[in-house]
């Protein structure tokens, strides 16, 4: 599947880097926000390179289409091995947000202390998200600030052009968080970012895709697969399985015959949903 060669655009990613690092400057701590189902793929692999000198927090989000025992061992992972804080999250729902406040908070005290000792006055601490597309960004942003959350104006010298988002008391957020695009040349990768969302439909090919998906879970999660579409045995061509499905969906088309497509994206949008279980396609042994 060619997904790593549509997908890999040397300009787009010159250009996200440098955005990122103008407005690094700005905040004193980075969240990274990986999706829970594909910790490893959706990291950008030049993450350390771009955030080598900032303060970081790493965020688990929609854990809760994740495998729970696989998201404990990768916070495990990223807070023992690699020595980030690491906060698991379910964004939609606000689940680990106060603890995502309170690790950026604790992150950021030594540099606060050091400007009161300076007699600077006191101010909130300033964060910035990274990630790349469709990891949860947007409806943590939101969820971050909602009720309660003040937009502050450009502040000469400090946020040109810029405006930072009050999160409750002592935290701002800037309002344009950089998007970091992955380079997969993987094509393994390149599945795991199309099949959760991170890649645009439009540009994959969705019964591939699907195909592929339904080989993974007729695998590793046979049961979770038959269950949800009341499938009494599962053929060894992950096709004639998906045709199965798109005869119990009711997918027909002239002559009786099953519209694969239309099949594949139900298929694709209930894994993505967490309607067939919850499944961790990086997985730590």
């Amino acid at each position: 599947m060619e997904i790593g060669t549509l997908q890999w655009y040397p300009g787009h990613m010159v250009k996200a880097r440098k955005m990122v690092l103008e407005n690094l400057k700005l905040v004193d701590v980075a969240v990274e926000l990986l999706d829970a189902r594909i910790p490893m793929s959706s990291r950008n692999p030049e993450i350390d390179l771009i955030l080598a000198n900032k303060l970081r927090a790493i965020v688990l989000n929609k854990s809760d289409l994740a495998d729970k025992s696989q998201t404990e061992k990768w916070r495990r992972f990223f807070s023992t091995e690699q020595g980030y804080p690491c906060i698991v999250l379910e964004s939609q729902l606000g689940k680990g947000v106060n603890n995502l406040i309170a690790a950026v908070q604790e992150l950021a005290k030594d540099i606060l202390e050091k400007l009161a000792a300076k007699g600077r006055k006191p101010r909130p601490v300033r964060l910035m998200m990274v990630g790349i597309p469709n990891v949860g960004k947007s409806s943590l942003i939101n969820r971050l600030a909602g009720k309660g959350s003040t937009r502050t104006g450009d502040r000469p010298g400090v946020t040109k052009g810029k405006q930072w988002i009050r999160v409750g008391k002592g935290l701002e957020m800037l309002d344009t968080p950089g998007i970091l695009w992955p380079k997969f040349e993987d094509p393994e990768v390149g599945f795991k970012l199309a099949v959760t969302g991170a890649i645009k439909d439009e540009i994959i090919n969705i019964e591939q895709v699907t195909l592929k998906l339904i080989h993974i879970l007729s695998m590793k999660f046979p049961e979770a697969l038959k269950n949800r579409y009341k499938l009494e045995v599962l053929e060894e061509d992950p096709s004639e399985t998906l045709k199965k499905i798109g005869v119990k969906r009711g997918c027909l088309i002239s002559g009786g015959n099953v519209d694969t497509l239309k099949t594949a994206v139900i298929v694709l949008n209930e894994f993505r949903a967490g309607k067939i279980g919850r499944f961790t396609l990086d997985e730590l042994s």
